[in-house]
């Protein structure tokens, strides 16, 4: 919160003393004269000026919010709080940069004040309260990010203290959340404060410091008179901070239930006045994330509100198209954020079933007593992909409304082969191809190298990678040997004609004919891929964080009207045709001469935060929760379900 605290030894009002402050003279042993709560009647107009030069400063404050941004990677989706946020500075210059869900909170009246005040001047949407770190006003599981900016910790008089602001902060992140703490380099200190310095702080203030370390030399102890030239001394002041470094921060972080714990930083402010930094002189920045279970709800059922169960893969269970066939982090902060998502999503509670060794018990003791079910089982019955159709038949078995395709539908769509040809009998585009049968041992292709080699069965792109392309009749057998005895696949191959043009994916919330959104269409952005390495988007630009294909971006495709129209055309006819129901991606191809051909359909496509629906959603303006509250909306109105707010006027 700062560099140097200014705490004036008498109550104020208005920032004003209400008698001259009393001095102390010479004093041998500094730390003997630091009050206890030294913090709790800290900042006020006299520290906005002594400190000014950092804390007031709109060039460092952006330079400081770059760093948190990038270090955090937060989107202006996130909600984050500011802890000991001063004047609001940091929250308030995340506010100006489109960040829309913002909270400060601090100890001072004074500066909750100033913070509220410079808000209300800027009509800026950013809440300010007043609050200890000890014990956040907030409920569990609230912020997605916290930050505790211009060296704000390490204020108490234990450790113990410190413990537990940090616990407060774990509880109010939300799973997978992060902290952010900007703190001065003890280490640094320890060897390098200026036991006596003084600086002018305008024409009428200066300021004389004396410092010294504690006697366990945990904390640096300052003193801090400040004078005024006709007024004469105004404040004489005591005050004590925390030195940590590395190792002891690193160590009560994970005391305290962090993990993920790192330094990615180390700076120094810019100051214009350039004389004793303090406390400010050079500073850690730590970073660190929250991994825990949400805090069950315990919120009783309102009226009209709609009970829904989510049904997913289990995470207990080996999944074959996950590279290590396991579940791993990535997958469980998907669904975190999944759960996050649906919780901002009003009139609905929601309950989730993971554990498919008990689906059918859990469904049946269900059955008559839920609104809707939301599949979002891609993973397959019992994580295996051939049985994807099981868990809507399943539901169908006991008569569940639920949101997404049919089991008639997913075996469609499952077998690419048969969706060629429905699409051929349609006069839909499709690549040229060639259909090989497990016995196959000779393979004559019906048009030029160079092809893509698929498994005809499948998706989440499994069995195609860079190795898939073909260049001449050699690579065609090193692409099918790969798929059968690599992958263990033995099932019928497709084999493509590589088209080179735009790789283009288009997405439909709802049902064509009637009711339906098509979402901007994208293109992937090979821009990035080594020249050497095919154009595809396969199973390392999905799964493979350390591989080139990683990169590939998706982007709004930028198409003639005349293809864009013809996509729409043939994507809804093509899901009425097939039977997608709610959300359904199609992806497509130009060819060299530019014109379309279609590749795959995928209904109850993926659904999680960063996957190729939410791209274009995202694109669309909508956010992740609002995409997953448009598919419900979509079910409910295919269905001639109430929505909640038709449940609470009948209520």
């Amino acid at each position: 919160m700062s560099k140097r605290m200014s705490l004036a030894s008498v109550p104020q009002r208005n920032g004003k003393p209400r008698s001259k402050p009393r001095t102390l003279g010479p004093v041998g042993n500094l730390e003997e004269h630091v009050p206890p709560d030294w913090w709790y009647r800290i900042f006020n107009r006299l520290y906005l000026k002594t400190d000014g030069d950092v804390v007031d400063d709109s060039r460092i404050t952006a330079a400081e919010i770059d760093l948190v941004v990038e270090a955090l990677d937060v989107s202006v989706q996130d909600r984050i709080l500011d802890l000991c946020c001063g004047q609001g500075r940091h929250a308030l210059e995340l506010t100006r940069r489109g960040f829309r869900c913002v909270e400060g909170l601090d100890r001072s009246h004074y500066l909750i004040q100033r913070a509220r005040e410079h808000a209300k001047q800027e009509t800026l949407a950013v809440k300010f309260r007043e609050g200890d770190a000890r014990k956040l006003p907030y409920k569990a599981d609230q912020f997605d990010a916290v930050l505790i900016m211009g060296n704000s910790f390490g204020y108490f008089e234990t450790v113990h203290d410190d413990l537990r602001v940090l616990r407060e902060v774990l509880r109010v992140l939300k799973p997978w959340g992060k902290l952010l703490i900007d703190i001065a380099d003890g280490d640094y200190l320890r060897n390098n404060y200026q036991s006596r310095s003084w600086e002018w702080i305008d024409k009428n203030l200066f300021v004389c410091r004396e410092r010294s370390l504690s006697s366990d030399a945990d904390r640096l102890v300052s003193r801090e008179v400040v004078t005024h030239v006709a007024r004469g001394v105004i404040a004489d002041q005591f005050y004590a901070e925390r030195l940590y470094c590395k190792e002891s921060l690193g160590r009560l972080l994970q005391e305290a239930g962090f993990m993920e714990i790192s330094f990615p930083a180390q700076i120094s402010p810019a100051s214009r006045r350039a004389q004793d930094l303090g406390m400010m002189e050079r500073r850690l920045i730590a970073t660190a994330q929250v991994r825990k279970q949400w805090v069950p709800s315990r919120k009783r059922p309102t009226k009209g509100e709609k009970h829904v169960v989510i049904v997913l893969g289990d995470p207990k269970k080996p999944d074959p198209l996950k590279p290590l066939s396991v579940f791993d982090d990535d997958d469980f902060y998907t669904i975190d954020r999944m759960k996050a998502a649906f919780e901002e999503i009003r009139g609905y509670r929601f309950t989730y079933l993971t554990n498919h060794d008990t689906l059918v018990r859990d469904l049946f003791k269900l059955a008559g007593k839920v609104d809707l079910v939301v599949n979002l089982c891609d993973e397959g019955f019992r994580n295996d992909p051939r049985s994807e159709l099981h868990v809507p038949a399943l539901l169908e078995t006991f008569a569940f409304p639920y949101t997404g395709a049919g089991p008639q539908c997913l075996a469609f769509c499952y077998d690419k082969s048969l969706v060629r040809g429905v699409a051929k009998e349609m006069g839909i585009p499709v690549p040229q191809a060639y259909f090989i049968k497990p016995e196959d041992s000779t393979y004559e292709l019906p048009f030029e190298f160079p092809a893509l080699v698929k498994p005809n069965f499948g998706d989440s792109s499994f069995g195609i990678t860079a190795r898939s392309v073909a260049y001449d009749a050699e690579g065609l057998i090193n692409a099918i040997l790969e798929i059968r005895r690599d992958l263990g696949y033995e099932k019928p191959i497709l084999v493509e004609e590589l088209l080179t043009g735009k790789d283009l994916t288009v997405g439909i919330v709802g049902n064509p004919p009637s009711s339906y959104s098509v979402l901007p269409i994208t293109e992937e952005d090979y821009s990035a891929l080594p020249p050497h390495l095919p154009r595809i988007c396969g199973y390392e630009a999905k799964w493979r964080p350390d591989s080139p294909y990683w990169k590939i971006k998706s982007t709004p495709a930028d198409l003639p009207d005349e293809t864009q129209k013809a996509l729409i055309e043939w994507c809804t006819v093509l899901s009425e045709r097939l039977e997608c129901r709610d959300y359904t991606r199609f992806d497509w191809r130009l060819d060299a001469d530019e014109n379309p051909k279609l590749l795959e359909v995928n209904p109850n496509p993926g659904w999680c935060w960063d996957g190729h629906l939410a791209k274009m959603a995202g694109f669309s303006g909508m956010s992740y929760p609002q995409m997953l509250e448009a598919i419900i909306r979509a079910a409910e109105e295919r269905l001639n379900l109430d929505t909640p707010m038709d449940k609470a006027a009948e209520v």
